[in-house]
């Protein structure tokens, strides 16, 4: 029998430093070492804050019942603004390796600023990477959410030219790159997979493949060894909006009562 697939989520664990490690013997050189390891402090928080993604739960899915709609291979658009060279960058993520995946291989180090946005589902994350808080990860991810395409990442590489544009502006040129990048992308939608099983009869092995075909069934396999003379499990997947027409049609071409599993 069939069992559905139990998800375990990951769970994240820090390691507290021991004391021991900032132990400062009192001697002339000792001031000099706090305002030294108080500067490195200051450093690191200054790093951690430039690092910050945004993570948001959307309200609701553009996926339409076990669809989605994702892009088909990678695009570029690039635009000058005010001097300002913005160039984005789009690909289809499964997930949050995946989008950093991307990130690392498009990224580029001597660029002003590399912002993203990707969208999983119902999962968002976003980062400024130094232009201030708010005018271009969010904006990025609002294109995005606009789009109507999921399972994406966007990464805008910008190359300053010298003239600010301001917080209002920043967020214009994020936000519209970002949709003119996606408006004319390549997309197609995907249909989620239900796995099934149906314990069949030799003697109708044949029709029932006849009519996973015919559906377009994939991962299609057999077990003999299921304590029943005569009985086969066969399992298989088949598109989410395709399973009760495809056991209505196995009932009828089979004139049989038989046992599904899903």
């Amino acid at each position: 029998m069939i069992k559905p697939n139990q998800m375990h989520a990951s769970a994240i664990t820090s390691t507290p430093i021991p004391n021991s490690h900032f132990r400062f013997q009192y001697n002339r050189a000792a001031p000099i070492r706090v305002r030294l390891w108080a500067s490195i402090l200051s450093i690191a928080a200054v790093a951690n804050r430039a690092i910050m993604v945004t993570t948001t739960a959307a309200s609701s899915s553009n996926s339409r019942g076990g669809a989605f709609t994702t892009l088909k291979e990678t695009v570029t658009f690039e635009k000058e603004i005010k001097k300002s060279k913005f160039i984005a960058l789009a690909a289809s993520v499964s997930d949050q390796q995946s989008a950093f995946s991307f990130l690392s291989q498009v990224r580029d180090a001597r660029a002003t600023h590399n912002c993203w946005a990707y969208k999983v589902g119902d999962q968002y994350q976003s980062n400024d990477d130094g232009e201030p808080s708010g005018t271009a990860g969010k904006p990025i991810q609002s294109a995005i959410e606009s789009s109507g395409i999921d399972r994406v990442m966007v990464v805008v590489i910008r190359y300053f030219g010298g003239i600010k544009l301001g917080t209002g502006g920043l967020v214009r040129a994020y936000g519209g790159v970002t949709s003119e990048c996606l408006r004319n992308a390549p997309t197609h939608l995907v249909k989620s997979k239900v796995r099934m099983g149906v314990e069949v009869p030799f003697d109708l092995i044949g029709i029932l493949y006849h009519q996973l075909q015919s559906f377009q069934a994939v991962d299609i396999k057999q077990d003999y060894e299921i304590g029943k003379d005569g009985i086969t499990m066969v399992t298989f997947q088949v598109d989410f909006d395709r399973v009760e027409k495809l056991e209505d049609a196995i009932k009828t071409n089979c004139s049989r009562e038989l046992v599904f599993y899903k």
